[in-house]
């Protein structure tokens, strides 16, 4: 039985916080402050990938990775995209546009899912482009 003290939130779990700050700098990277929030990402990457508890580990390198991957298919297929059609071609335009946004809309409903993840102290893999999920051997 719930006592009115009980707002159903139970303790935070050891690296959740880390967790949820990788995934929410990914979202910043897509949304807000792309490039800075790339930048604190990877910095939080090289000083905590070794010594993060294994949640906040795999957030952090499935966040990273995905910012990388997901920035090189946004920025070079849309280049690509471009080269082969020419500037002044409407049909360019409309490809590019689609493109972009259906990349752009997906990364970030992926991402959101894996913020909720993170806040609920779960591991989460991004299809396709996200990293192989660590073993509990390979997380000791």
């Amino acid at each position: 039985m719930s006592s009115e003290d009980d707002f159903g939130i139970g303790e935070e779990k050891f690296g959740q916080g880390l967790a949820v700050a990788a995934e929410a700098l990914f979202l910043l990277n897509l949304l807000a402050l792309p490039g800075l929030a790339f930048a604190i990402l990877v910095g939080l990457w090289f000083r905590f990938r070794h010594s993060a508890p294994p949640l906040a580990r795999q957030h952090l390198k499935q966040a990273t990775y995905v910012s990388f991957w997901g920035g090189l298919l946004i920025v070079g297929l849309s280049t690509a995209i471009l080269a082969a059609g020419g500037l002044q071609s409407a049909w360019t335009w409309v490809v590019l546009i689609l493109y972009f946004t259906c990349i752009h809309a997906t990364l970030v409903l992926f991402g959101m899912f894996a913020l909720i993840k993170a806040m609920n102290a779960q591991v989460w893999r991004f299809p396709l482009i996200g990293p192989r999920l660590e073993t509990p051997d390979r997380c000791a």
